[in-house]
């Protein structure tokens, strides 16, 4: 087993830099994601540390080795990627025991891995049969097999799950991560997918336009983002926005959006105090808008009121897409709410989880 280490590792592709000056450690048997939206260096990222790509400066480490001019075959390292890249004309068997007979391991050992293998993932009845025979959830398990049987230190996934249906790749989320636990091995995954993210990493890297913004837990990155990236990145749905300004007394601020005025947190109060009289950037998570006659009990709220402009209804749950002035924002509330298109309604916005930001930085103010 082995950490990862990226010292000021940066890419670039003529005038753009794919990734810029990663600092990351990736800790022994942790499992890591990197997350962001297309064109972030996240897979640029991965590629470098398998060595399908060369570093322009900074080092990369496996455990205590600098990997920089090592060939990829020698980094014990195992890649699962999007396309399984199965070879059709051979058999499951065969794909997961390819790589080892290239480096002419013995067939009893071969053999002893892949049946184990096999065995984990629950494939034990499909080696005689050939890729074209099989599922989709089934072909990603054979690709996963192939990376099991090297044992490698480190797994790479870069976005495995993507040529999954919805069913599929929630099922399949689990059982990564049941891999995981079993194999005890360091895992780095690639996905654009926050959810694959949130729900699979012991910790999370955000990245954007080849820049980490912010690396953390799960519930960390999702309490506490750095910025206004982060915050809009990290969670479904998307975090509200608002223009506001801080208006008030230092002993008495609110937090001002022109069709709305909420008190400022007291926790939050001498912080948010030195921007009396600036503009910001306000966020509130729709989970955090609640219809008022359905609030949960023990909540510091304050009174919104605001046009439904359309309703999703999930079962368990109702999305209401909301209309306040020239504010547009969503509410995720009980299922029990009475909203309905071109309806007002009262909501309470719970004062305990909002978010406020730097309107130039876009940092967040804590």
């Amino acid at each position: 087993m082995a950490s990862v280490t990226y010292e000021h590792v940066t890419k670039q592709f003529g005038e753009v830099k794919a990734v810029n000056d990663l600092k990351l450690d990736v800790q022994d048997k942790e499992f890591l994601v990197l997350v962001g939206p297309s064109g972030c260096g996240k897979t640029t990222a991965l590629r470098l540390l398998a060595g399908l790509e060369e570093i322009s400066s900074g080092n990369i480490l496996i455990g205590d080795r600098v990997v920089n001019d090592v060939a990829p075959k020698d980094r014990d390292i195992a890649m699962v990627f999007q396309s399984y890249a199965l070879y059709p004309h051979m058999s499951v068997y065969d794909n997961m025991a390819f790589g080892l007979r290239l480096r002419k391991t013995p067939k009893s050992e071969i053999d002893r891995r892949v049946k184990e293998a096999a065995d984990i993932l629950g494939i034990g009845q499909l080696l005689d049969r050939k890729p074209k025979q099989l599922s989709g959830g089934q072909r990603q398990r054979v690709a996963l097999g192939r990376a099991i049987v090297r044992e490698p230190k480190v797994f790479l996934m870069d976005e495995p799950l993507s040529n999954l249906d919805a069913k599929l790749r929630v099922q399949t989320r689990a059982e990564i991560s049941k891999l995981h636990q079993r194999l005890q091995t360091t895992f780095i995954y690639v996905t654009h997918d926050q959810t694959e993210a949130m729900t699979m990493g012991s910790r999370i890297a955000v990245m954007k336009d080849g820049l980490l913004q912010q690396l953390d837990t799960p519930q960390h990155l999702y309490d506490y983002p750095v910025n206004t990236f982060v915050a809009g990145f990290i969670g479904s749905l998307a975090m509200n926005f608002f223009e506001a300004k801080i208006t008030g007394t230092r002993d008495d601020l609110f937090i001002d959006a022109g069709s709305f005025r909420l008190p400022s947190p007291k926790d939050r109060q001498e912080k948010i105090a030195t921007y009396l009289g600036k503009s910001v950037m306000f966020g509130v998570r729709p989970e955090d808008i609640h219809d008022r006659n359905y609030v949960p009990g023990a909540m510091s709220g304050a009174a919104v009121t605001a046009q439904v402009d359309v309703i999703e209804p999930m079962g368990s749950e109702i999305y209401l897409y909301l209309l306040s002035d020239s504010h547009s924002f969503i509410a995720r509330v009980d299922p029990r709410s009475q909203g309905r298109p071109g309806n007002t309604l009262d909501l309470m916005f719970n004062l305990d989880h909002i978010h406020l930001f730097d309107k130039e930085t876009q940092q967040a103010i804590r």
